[in-house]
């Protein structure tokens, strides 16, 4: 196949450029800019819709981020040789990836709508924070989009075969742009998004997923104040003493 300048620039210097730039960008903010590393919290000014979109979008997306590590990460002929046909691994990442994609799609659709229409919330809105979201949402969109299209219309894409393999090729320093010319344009335009969202990453708040307190599930629970009198070792200093 003769690849075109056009060609080797989408599929060959974006990916590489969204990809250097999120590395060094990261490492530029968590080195200059640490109290900038944050969510910027809104929760108290609203906590009833953020109760219901924020687990709805922060659940999805960790599938969604899994489906993705399986289906672009391990290779096809991985799956077949434990007994994984494709029409199994088909079945069973369309129906969870579907499920998935709409509960984060749908949590997003819950922050936004939240976003907009509290007046708090919204005043406190950057540009930085709109851009996110339209970056977000429309690489989701265009990947749950592009599959549901695929699989309602009976032309599903199997994308291990051209778009996972370019994926890996990318951190192979062997690019094969020669396989993302042949897949379908909504999955073309789901990776272009995806490459511009993570060149933005490091300058937005979604630099908080690195700060993830996965700790936090494991911790134990930490006693503040405890009931039982034979806790502690150490005499209370006067005016401390357990009241009676």
């Amino acid at each position: 196949m003769t690849l075109s300048a056009n060609d080797v620039l989408l599929w060959v210097a974006v990916p590489y450029a969204a990809l250097a730039i999120c590395v060094v960008g990261l490492i530029w903010r968590y080195r200059y800019d640490k109290f900038g590393w944050t969510t910027r919290s809104s929760q108290i000014y609203e906590n009833r819709l953020l109760r219901l979109g924020s687990p709805l979008f922060h659940y999805g997306i960790i599938f969604v981020f899994l489906g993705h590590v399986i289906g672009l990460v391990i290779p096809e002929s991985w799956t077949d040789a434990v007994g994984i046909s494709e029409s199994m691994y088909h079945a069973a990442s369309f129906s969870l990836g579907a499920v998935a994609g709409v509960a984060t799609v749908v949590g997003l659709l819950i922050l936004i709508y939240r976003r907009r229409t509290v007046g708090p919330v919204f005043s406190a809105t950057t540009r930085n924070d709109k851009m996110m979201y339209v970056l977000l949402g429309l690489t989701l969109a265009l990947g749950l989009g592009a599959t549901l299209y695929g699989n309602l219309t009976g032309h599903a894409h199997n994308y291990r075969e051209d778009i996972a393999p370019w994926f890996r090729s990318i951190f192979y320093f062997q690019p094969k742009p020669e396989l993302m010319v042949s897949a379908p344009l909504g999955f073309q335009l789901h990776a272009l998004c995806a490459c511009a969202l993570f060149a933005f990453w490091p300058f937005s708040r979604l630099v908080h997923v690195f700060s993830a307190p996965i700790g936090y599930l494991t911790r134990p629970y930490i006693v503040y104040r405890s009931r039982d009198e034979s806790l502690g070792t150490q005499n209370p200093p006067r005016g401390w003493e357990r009241m009676q």
